[in-house]
């Protein structure tokens, strides 16, 4: 497996966690749980400590790329699969074979100007980004080392 940084994309309501919520946590730190999908889990699974995550807002006027995070932990059961009665608990996952994994991150910045989707949509060097893909919905995604570096030369003003 590479040890090369790899970067991503994570989407989250910011009326259920925003960037603001992941700069006031403990240690500035999150378990990112309720991933209900098989590719973003697959994702998760492939991040590694000091991978770098875009932080995105997503259902937002306007979503936008809002901050920057890193990966501090490696995926690990969820444990929100197991609690009965939770909004995430999937009774055909058991603890002998979780289904569902998540990582930690930690808040690393907040952009002084969020980089909304209409934004993005302008920049031709990122007209291959899988957030810009038509009918993009995954919560967790890739982003190439150019898009990232392009994504932070834009985000610097």
């Amino acid at each position: 497996m590479s040890q090369e940084r790899q970067y991503w994309l994570m989407k989250s309501e910011p009326s259920v966690f925003s960037i603001e919520d992941l700069a006031l946590a403990p240690k500035r730190t999150t378990g990112w749980d309720g991933v209900r999908n098989y590719q973003a889990r697959n994702f998760m699974r492939a991040m590694k400590p000091g991978d770098q995550v875009l932080f995105y807002h997503s259902n937002a006027d306007p979503p936008a790329i809002v901050g920057i995070a890193r990966v501090v932990k490696t995926a690990y059961p969820d444990p929100t699969q197991f609690e009965r009665g939770h909004a995430h608990f999937d009774p055909a996952s058991t603890p002998a074979a979780p289904r569902w994994d998540m990582v930690d991150i930690q808040f690393v910045k907040k952009l002084s100007v969020p980089l909304s989707l209409d934004r993005l949509r302008e920049e031709p060097l990122l007209k291959g980004m899988v957030l810009l893909r038509k009918g993009s919905r995954l919560s967790v995604q890739p982003v190439t080392k150019a898009e990232w570096q392009h994504i932070v030369t834009l985000a610097s003003g």
